[in-house]
């Protein structure tokens, strides 16, 4: 599968979950980092930084870069935290995402994919799922930390998390901000194949008290192909009602991966 092939299908899912809202304002995090806090202790304040809500509906404008072309595209987005993730470009192009379901259509080309998280796991290694997709593009660690043992070290801006025993397939580093100890980055590395997932978040804001990253810049490498993604959300609203209209049409090509 060509790199363009596969990180296409990526960014299906990652330009779906990061979360804003109107009315809301950026957060100013100056937090100093404390050399002496354990590794405990900022597990526990990561973890209690996890946010909770119903749903989110709101328009999401993505700007991506490849081999020194650039395009920019707004997107309707809705999610039920936890259950469904729904995105549309236009009534076009439309992608629902369960725990349990991975699928997309495009009445460009008159294509579709229905499948599961299989792809994306082959791709980054690890087993992927729902929860995990969910938790990176929220500012949340991919992993659950509580299910690994950690070293601790930090920069001037950030406290940094590896595994004591890194994967055999890829390696993973945590930068955690010391202010609100949401993300400030997350690292998927695989050496061997010369490929790094990085995911860098810009600005968050404070919203009904809920800390949310408001502008992402996601950076995919795989030897000499390089994809750069940038995220902003406008108009987002919190705890609505929502719909997920979503229906393949008959006659469509499905596309294997």
């Amino acid at each position: 599968m060509a790199f363009k092939t596969r990180i296409s299908f990526v960014i299906l899912l990652i330009t779906m979950v990061v979360s804003g809202c109107k009315g809301s304002k950026t957060l100013v995090a100056n937090g100093t980092v404390d050399t002496k806090l354990s590794v405990k202790q900022l597990i526990k304040n990561s973890t209690k930084a996890n946010i909770d809500f119903t749903s989110l509906t709101g328009k999401l404008k993505v700007d991506y870069t490849q081999n020194q072309k650039s395009k920019g595209v707004s997107l309707s987005f809705r999610m039920e935290k936890d259950k469904t993730i729904w995105m549309s470009y236009l009534g076009i192009a439309k992608v629902l995402i369960t725990p349990a379901r991975v699928a997309f259509y495009n009445k460009w080309d008159n294509t579709y994919f229905d499948g599961d998280f299989a792809y994306l796991s082959n791709l980054l290694g690890t087993d992927l799922d729902f929860s995990k997709v969910q938790n990176m593009l929220l500012g949340q660690s991919l992993f659950d930390l509580n299910d690994d043992k950690y070293n601790l070290s930090a920069n001037d801006k950030s406290y940094i998390l590896q595994p004591k025993k890194q994967r055999e397939l890829f390696e993973l580093f945590l930068f955690v901000n010391p202010s609100h100890f949401k993300m400030d980055a997350q690292e998927i590395s695989q050496p061997n194949d010369k490929r790094i997932l990085h995911i860098d978040y810009l600005a968050y804001q404070k919203i009904d008290d809920k800390t949310l990253p408001e502008l992402t810049k996601i950076l995919a490498i795989e030897d000499e192909e390089q994809l750069e993604i940038n995220l902003e959300l406008k108009s987002v609203k919190l705890n609505e009602d929502v719909r997920f209209p979503f229906t393949i049409p008959s006659g469509y090509k499905k596309i294997e991966l």
